[in-house]
């Protein structure tokens, strides 16, 4: 574990009363931004594309008392080194689970958005006893009907190829990510041009273009062909709470139906006038969510 001041060309972008480290787990240099109580209770929230830790900044910088946020980079986002493997997400939730190791962190209470959410439920269907509850956001549940996913999958269509195929330029020489994020959201207002910037600019990185290329290619190629000849069967028994932005062009909310889910407590919450980015658009709503979620599992 060492300090990230000077370790990094790009430096991340500032955050007041954060700690910052680089912490290795399973092969990943994971860049690792936490806030609050250092022995407060452990809250790990997970980004997704094309952001990176500061997807949670609000809740960075004014953590909920008693709480310890832990926001790492995924491997290959943001700051973190990439990991020795293809970006399947089976793995990623390996190299998560073994971080958390690292970090020596216990029982923790779990938020996902977008990929994050994807690689979080896979954490919680392998070992549930290390979570305490889960707050999703913007992320279909793993279970999904075949038919369900059909009917949406022009959204998947309509992007998801093209990074699969062509991500790695597309993000490093376009202006493709900002125009992107710029689009996703219902409240232009909640997000700033130069916001959108410190998200889009880091996938200029060779690294994280590859990373994030390589989450839609192993999606493609190796996950929907998995889940399409075996369904997971498995049931949660992590308490779920489903945040949703219903205007998501992205992600329909009816692929995160509580009809649908195999989990013992699950419920969905559908957010009028958001989109996909609601971390970036509800902040004070993420956090109320958060907190409830803390004070009814404690």
């Amino acid at each position: 574990m060492s300090d990230v001041d000077g370790a990094v060309v790009s430096q991340p972008p500032a955050i007041p009363g954060v700690r910052r480290t680089f912490v290795e787990a399973r092969g990943v240099r994971f860049h690792v931004t936490e806030s609050g109580a250092a022995q407060g209770r452990p809250v790990l929230l997970l980004h997704g594309w094309p952001q990176h830790h500061y997807a949670y900044r609000d809740l960075l910088a004014d953590p909920p008392e008693g709480l310890r946020i832990i926001a790492p980079d995924l491997p290959g986002y943001g700051w973190s080194g990439a990991p020795p493997h293809r970006w399947a997400k089976e793995d990623v939730a390996s190299d998560v689970l073994a971080l958390l190791d690292a970090l020596g962190v216990g029982r923790t209470l779990l938020v996902g958005h977008d990929w994050g959410a994807y690689v979080a439920y896979r954490m919680v269907l392998r070992e549930p006893e290390r979570f305490a509850g889960f707050l999703a956001l913007n992320m279909a549940h793993p279970w999904s009907p075949t038919g369900t996913v059909a009917k949406q999958m022009w959204r998947f269509l309509a992007y998801q190829p093209l990074i699969a195929t062509f991500g790695v330029p597309l993000q490093r020489r376009t202006g493709f990510l900002n125009l992107l994020m710029r689009s996703a959201l219902t409240d232009r207002g909640a997000v700033d041009a130069e916001t959108v910037r410190v998200f889009a600019d880091r996938f200029r990185d060779p690294v994280c273009a590859r990373a994030a290329t390589d989450t839609y290619r192993t999606f493609w190629l190796r996950e929907i062909p998995r889940l399409a000849r075996h369904p997971e069967r498995r049931r949660v028994t992590v308490p779920i709470r489903a945040l949703f932005g219903v205007d998501d062009a992205a992600v329909h909310h009816s692929l995160a139906a509580a009809e649908t889910a195999r989990a013992d407590d699950y419920t969905f919450e559908p957010v009028t006038g958001c989109g996909h980015f609601i971390v970036d658009e509800r902040p004070e709503l993420v956090r109320a969510r958060l907190v409830e979620l803390a004070n009814a599992t404690s």
